[in-house]
């Protein structure tokens, strides 16, 4: 196996960093925690469980894990969220991975648990993400907050058919204030890209995204909880072109 570190950022993740880094530590040549200034004791927790831990002011998920990486000493990376968790069997495929140097990087299912529930539809699973890959094979881009591993070119990518958890949100409340936060910063990575044409993405948007997601992508096979994620989604996409519409009528 190639000596891997294992890169995770944080702020105030008390609740999550033991777990994370207890499953990521089975794989870890050594475990990187880039802190955004936490206020509780998610230090105390990183340092007690060996991991490196460094801070750094966060200016976007983008552009702070692009940060970790430059902590990283190894240049076989997995990166994960700190409400994150390796599943036993990631764990097993991981360690017995022989194709590393015929890959530039290794994809895996993402499960994510609401509310006590694990999610298997409505576009939640496999959500498939590059998470374990060479430093030098590309870096974090996409929109802020919604990050993702942009590959460089003529890189090959490998899927593992195993499942890394996420511990997503434990009440519907967490779920609404953290797509209402999300909303917002989304709205403002497309003002700054220059998005102005939005009314139609208000009126046809949150439909569109409700009915995908709880009918064609079967959400309502995972019951209330379904219903639940699919509508606080398509509100979601009000939410963030409404901030956009009232971003650009103030510049107007």
């Amino acid at each position: 196996m190639e000596p891997v570190s294992v890169v995770i950022i944080t702020f105030n993740e008390a609740e999550n960093i033991g777990r994370c880094i207890d499953a990521a530590a089975k794989v870890a040549a050594e475990v990187v925690v880039l802190d955004s200034y936490s206020t509780d004791a998610t230090e105390i927790i990183a340092r007690q469980k060996g991991a490196h831990f460094f801070q750094h002011k966060f200016e976007g998920h983008i552009q702070q894990k692009n940060k970790a990486l430059s902590f990283a000493k190894y240049e076989w990376v997995l990166s994960l969220d700190a409400d994150e968790v390796l599943s036993e069997w990631a764990i097993q495929q991981i360690q017995q991975l022989k194709d590393w140097n015929k890959y530039d990087a290794f994809s895996f299912n993402r499960l994510n648990n609401y509310c006590g529930q694990w999610i298997k539809h409505g576009g939640w699973y496999p959500d498939r993400k590059i998470r374990l890959f060479k430093k030098s094979a590309g870096k974090w881009g996409g929109t802020n907050p919604h990050d993702k591993f942009e590959l460089n070119s003529r890189t090959n990518v490998k899927h593992i058919d195993a499942d890394i958890l996420h511990y997503s949100y434990r009440t519907q409340a967490e779920h609404i204030a953290q797509s209402q936060k999300f909303s917002a910063i989304a709205a403002k990575a497309l003002y700054a890209s220059g998005i102005q044409s939005v009314f139609l993405k208000i009126v046809f948007g949150p439909p569109v995204k409700f009915i995908r997601d709880y009918v064609f992508r079967l959400g309502f096979l995972d019951g209330r909880n379904g219903f639940n994620i699919a509508y606080i989604s398509a509100k979601a996409v009000y939410w963030k072109y409404s901030a956009l519409q009232q971003l650009n009528r103030t510049k107007e």
